[in-house]
């Protein structure tokens, strides 16, 4: 009778792993497929001259993404939505490409007194693009270069909203 039951177990316990072992295979395999198509993806997007970029913003001072990238030398063509109903003097939302040269919290400090230039600041070598200054509904567009590859910080520059809408652009 204990025999029985050793090798119950042994049976069932080997059964587990053989099923453990074949999930993990497929999701290696499925993972594998990913990672083919994304640089499949990838390779396509770098070959374009021009790449859209839609972003949305909203009441909670969000932007829809945190991460952008694009290919040095392409042509941006980037759409800023606020999909908010907020008027623009109380939840204004702009789209503000910094140079790598200066921080977020000191680019923001600089806004802060830029009110009338749309919090952008002066100093034009401490902004590589930005688009205006928008309210509940609206939406603008810019178009410009990517810059040589690096990494990059974009942000909203209305008082108080670079903590929470920011993110990164990486030119590769």
């Amino acid at each position: 009778m204990g025999v029985k039951k050793i090798f119950s177990s042994l049976l069932v316990t080997c059964s587990i792993a053989a099923v453990v072992s074949s999930c993990n295979s497929t999701s290696k395999d499925n993972q594998s497929d990913n990672n083919i198509e994304n640089a499949e993806i990838e390779a396509k997007l770098s070959k374009q001259d021009t790449i859209t970029i839609v972003l949305e913003s909203n009441d909670k001072m969000q932007f829809d993404k945190t991460e952008i990238v694009v290919y040095d030398g392409q042509t941006v063509v980037l759409t800023l939505k606020h999909t908010g109903s907020m008027p623009k003097s109380a939840m204004g939302h702009n789209f503000v490409l910094i140079n790598n040269t200066i921080s977020v919290s000191d680019y923001a400090n600089k806004a802060m007194k830029a009110k009338d230039n749309e919090y952008i600041p002066e100093d034009a070598s401490l902004t590589l693009a930005h688009t205006k200054m928008i309210g509940g509904g609206d939406s603008t567009e810019i178009i410009f270069s990517a810059p040589k590859a690096g990494t990059y910080d974009f942000l909203c520059s209305f008082p108080g909203h670079y903590s929470i809408m920011k993110g990164k652009f990486f030119v590769k």
